[in-house]
């Protein structure tokens, strides 16, 4: 159920100490003020400079302002964000994001054990929107999860709960300020679009949309646990690299199943539905001694090498290409 601020402050219990993703905005910046209060001299203020607007430097100058009147630590991570050819910008700058982080833990600040992130009940409502609107399958469909582990640090986002509206109410009632990135409201990007057009169309359709869209992906998340588990008894059987005699003795739903978890959890690939329609299809007809496979399969082919499926990359993997994070 969606809760208030206060309620979702109240259940948050991370490992101390503790970083804040700290962009300057009203999400980040009312999760840092209930941080720093809640647990004072146990919190820092991360920042990532990603280098792709003017307003940037602005952006830093009033991070560490507020940070040195809140007196809380802040590290500035500069990063080149840019999007490669075929790579969408939410995504270029997501991995970017993450990486900075990532170095806070590798970096002279190894004691920090939990990262906190403020994407809120909105967020989660628009990821599963942009996950229906490419088709995605379960793991999509389960958007945002609330806490998980990377690179040895817990990140938690404990306001997936909260409104939009109810974050930005608590700060105007804390009289706290904070900044409004001008590229929020840009509607060239999808994520902007639906909030600014369908997000209210769905309130004044369905008010409790947040807690039911939410309750979908729940689910979502469940099921595709289940088949974690299953995939992860499969690919015991077939083994890795897969025997292909031991693949074909799937039905096709626990085939597709073991090949996507196997390539990604050995090889960090994640096919599209057309290369596993394809992969699955020779898989099927691999009955004679001669018969080969060459197929594209995310940057890489999936080969046949004597009774077995492989994987190979003709080129070393690019940071643009390694999974995305949850």
């Amino acid at each position: 159920m969606t809760r208030s601020f206060e309620q979702a402050m109240a259940m948050f219990e991370p490992a101390l100490p503790l970083a804040v993703a700290y962009s300057g905005g009203a999400d980040s910046t009312a999760l840092l003020v209930a941080c720093a209060r809640q647990w004072p001299g146990q919190v820092v203020a991360v920042h990532v400079h990603h280098g792709l607007q003017a307003a940037g430097d602005d952006f830093e100058r009033h991070c560490r302002a507020f940070c040195d009147r809140l007196q809380v630590p802040l590290v500035v991570q500069k990063v080149d964000a840019r999007h490669a050819p075929g790579q969408s910008p939410e995504a270029a700058a997501r991995h970017a994001r993450y990486q900075a982080i990532d170095a806070l833990a590798l970096h002279g600040r190894a004691a920090i054990q939990t990262i906190a992130i403020a994407q809120h009940a909105d967020d989660q409502v628009e990821t599963l929107l942009l996950a229906l609107s490419r088709g995605a399958g379960l793991p999509g469909l389960s958007a945002m999860a609330a806490q998980w582990q990377r690179a040895g640090l817990t990140y938690c986002r404990p306001l997936l709960q909260v409104s939009s509206r109810a974050i930005r109410d608590w700060l105007q009632a804390q009289g706290v300020r904070f900044i409004d990135d001008p590229s929020n409201v840009d509607e060239r990007f999808t994520r902007n679009r639906i909030r600014a057009r369908l997000l209210p169309v769905l309130q004044a359709c369905f008010p409790q949309f947040r807690d039911t869209f939410t309750r979908s992906s729940r689910h979502a998340a469940q099921a595709q646990a289940v088949l974690q588990e299953v995939a992860a008894e499969d690919l015991t059987r077939v083994g890795a690299p897969p025997d292909i005699k031991a693949l074909q003795a799937l039905s096709q739903p626990r085939l597709a199943n073991v090949l996507r978890h196997w390539l990604l959890s050995v090889h960090m690939v994640t096919p599209t539905s057309a290369q596993l329609a394809a992969l699955m299809v020779q898989i099927a007809a691999c009955r004679t001694r001669g018969h080969q496979m060459h197929l594209k399969v995310g940057q890489g082919f999936c080969v046949r090498r004597g009774g077995v499926l492989d994987w190979y990359n003709p080129r070393p993997l690019s940071p643009s290409s390694t999974p995305s994070c949850p």
